[in-house]
């Protein structure tokens, strides 16, 4: 339960659908039920809710629930008693959330069902303030059997809300299902990219937690400027841009930029990461992050601020480098990456860690914390 074709939810939506291939694989019978809509308008930064591209082969996705209608909720916790199914799984990302969801739980146990209600908790805490948000948190671990993590900084949020029942800490799969990497010429060739440049990425929705502001500082180091690398934006705008644009134009940056801010459809993606030979994840705070796990599917370097779980998955001049909140350790790492030719090792010890990363194992460890 949780975001899913037809709404454009990015990593969480490709997340939950991936799953549910997994289990299908596993012999399981499986049902994603999403949102008819997921967030009122004035609560949504993007330009569109729903997906442009087709829906997912071989699922059965079912369109039912009202964020902000009770009435869905108690239709949908009808529907889930008469389905009887044996575990109930829901993604938890923010206390908006959590009315929705616990009550769905809540009336479904009423309403007869016997399934074990699990949680996959992408955060406990949120990224941005929001009113009543550890009531509300509280409400919807209450009705849940079980609780997974993906990272210990969740977990350890996890522990002070004090949950008493079964919990876990589980490893991001990979998203795999973005395809294979192919050639770098070939991926330059489709993004029509010069291929003199070296390119380092940043991708996904585009909100200030994830501190484009400080990659921008340092992309302006004098430093980097003897060196033909530009920076991939890759994202739609979730706040307004103009800060970001001013920027641009303060550290005249314009020319060693390549914009693509908006919607980055799937087909893409593989595109993107085989022709970055870095990816940037220079958060202002994090738990986890999928575009780590995208990473890792494409042999991809990356660069990480040690904050939340992302200092957990890369190994600091190894797989990548973990620095500081700090533009100016940002640019030194970005200019030992330039001038050490780091790319062929770093992506070489990638391709190693990621066979960590299975989605068999995770699936079956899901269910697994209730029995």
């Amino acid at each position: 339960m949780g975001p899913a074709w037809p709404l454009r939810g990015g990593g969480m939506s490709t997340f939950n659908e991936r799953l549910a291939s997994e289990y299908q694989t596993l012999g399981y019978e499986v049902e994603i039920v999403t949102f008819s809509l997921q967030y009122p308008s004035f609560l949504f930064p993007g330009n569109s809710q729903l997906s442009e591209e087709a829906a997912p082969a071989g699922l059965s996705i079912r369109v039912m629930i009202n964020s902000v209608n009770p009435f869905s909720w108690i239709k949908t916790a009808r529907y889930i008693a008469k389905q009887q199914p044996d575990f109930l799984i829901f993604r938890y990302w923010m206390p908006f959330m959590a009315p929705c969801l616990g009550q769905i739980a809540r009336l479904s146990k009423r309403f007869g069902s016997k399934a074990k209600r699990l949680a996959i908790a992408d955060n406990i805490v949120p990224h941005e303030k929001f009113p009543l948000s550890k009531p509300l948190t509280n409400f919807f671990l209450r009705q849940m059997d079980g609780v997974s993590t993906m990272s210990a900084s969740v977990m350890e949020d996890l522990k002070a809300f004090r949950f008493e029942r079964p919990s876990q800490l589980l490893k991001h799969p990979l998203y795999d299902n973005y395809g294979e990497k192919v050639d770098r010429e070939e991926a330059l060739a489709v993004l029509k990219l010069d291929p003199k440049y070296t390119y380092f990425l940043f991708f996904g929705f585009i909100r200030h937690y994830k501190g484009l502001d400080l990659l921008l500082q340092s992309f302006a180091d004098a430093r980097l400027k003897r060196f033909p690398v530009k920076l991939i934006i890759a994202g739609e705008f979730y706040e307004n841009p103009d800060r970001y644009y001013r920027m641009v134009r303060e550290h005249n940056l314009a020319d060693r930029l390549v914009m693509m801010t908006q919607f980055i459809p799937d087909e893409q993606v593989k595109y993107l990461f085989s022709a970055a030979s870095l990816v940037t994840q220079t958060y202002h705070h994090a738990t986890q992050s999928g575009v780590t796990q995208v990473g890792f599917q494409f042999d991809t370097p990356m660069l990480v601020t040690n904050v939340g779980g992302l200092a957990e998955l890369v190994a600091d001049r190894k797989s990548g480098y973990v620095c500081d909140r700090n533009p100016i350790q940002i640019a030194d790492c970005l200019l030992d990456f330039l001038e050490n030719d780091r790319f062929a090792a770093m992506s070489a010890e990638v391709a190693i860690k990621k066979q960590e990363f299975s989605w068999e194992v995770f699936a079956r460890q899901l269910v697994g914390v209730v029995s």
